[in-house]
């Protein structure tokens, strides 16, 4: 439940991702969808902001016409794999590897 603080802050500020943004480091990779009915989209965009302002390099991947549950989609999965191949393995992935789902 939403509380307001003396302070002027709130109960929900500490679990408010733009609030921390600029302390995040190292390869940063945003994902939402666009039709997101559980998360805004504009908190993933609050995020993006918060970390333009604080000079932060990231890549973000927007997902037309998707709501909440598009994280078994072929193409993200590949995506993130790219990243973690080019970001954590130093290697360079195949390029447009396409993933088949059964």
């Amino acid at each position: 439940m939403l509380e307001r603080n003396p302070d002027g802050t709130d109960s929900f500020d500490s679990q408010a991702n733009q609030n921390i943004a600029a302390n995040l480091k190292g390869k940063l990779l945003l994902h939402y969808g666009s039709l997101d009915d559980n998360v805004h989209p504009n908190m993933t965009l609050l995020v993006a902001d918060a970390l333009i302002e604080a000079n932060r390099t990231f890549d973000m991947l927007v997902f037309p016409n998707r709501n909440h549950g598009y994280a078994r989609e072929p193409y993200l999965i590949r995506r993130t794999w790219d990243y973690f191949v080019q970001h954590l393995m130093g290697a360079e992935p195949p390029p447009d590897y396409r993933i088949v789902q059964p």
